[in-house]
């Protein structure tokens, strides 16, 4: 990748794992963002089905709270290719049940283990650089994959609970573990 190559990237950081990039918003992420958005099973547990325009401003806002509050979801490529494979991590909303690490891959890039490695390097970012002190995810109760990620990052079911409006009606379980938790099952 050269500096032409970053130049509409949101600022921020940038991780590596053994098969992917991890860098914030980009005006280039937006036509996969949009394809993630229109495929219905996709995008039914993250926002629904979402016209092009919408899809536009959800970028926007990844991108402008990584510009001023520098947290936001990371667009994930593939490191080989550059391919755009979804938004994982940090996401702290106004109102949020709590910091969150969250997560909406592509169609064509689950069920290939990038979830996992994504949300290891995002949850491993927000205690060890952001300092959080625990990391939660809203899931909704018929959301049988990311429960399966959630119990296999080692979160735990904490029970219902309510998004912020505009989401208020969002049937939602707050999933989650502690700083202390995330340490010490990275040690077993």
């Amino acid at each position: 990748m050269t500096l032409a190559d970053t130049a509409d990237v949101a600022p921020g950081p940038w991780i590596e794992t053994e098969r992917l990039i991890l860098r914030p918003t980009s005006m280039s992420d937006f036509p996969r963002w949009a394809e993630l958005m229109a495929d219905p099973e996709a995008a039914r547990f993250i926002g629904g089905v979402q016209p092009r325009a919408t899809v536009w401003r959800g970028l926007m806002t990844m991108a402008g709270a990584w510009a001023l509050t520098g947290v936001s979801m990371f667009s994930v490529l593939d490191r080989d290719t550059g391919q755009w494979l979804g938004r994982i991590g940090p996401w702290q909303p106004e109102g949020w049940p709590g910091p969150e690490v969250g997560w909406g891959l592509h169609p064509d890039a689950q069920g290939k283990g990038y979830a996992m490695e994504a949300a290891v390097a995002s949850i491993d970012y927000a205690f060890d650089i952001l300092g959080w002190d625990e990391v939660v995810h809203s899931i909704d109760p018929d959301n049988r994959p990311s429960q399966v990620l959630a119990e296999r990052l080692g979160s735990v079911n904490r029970g219902p609970t309510r998004l912020p409006a505009p989401f208020e009606e969002i049937r939602v379980d707050l999933w989650g573990q502690t700083r202390a938790d995330w340490a010490a099952r990275s040690r077993s």
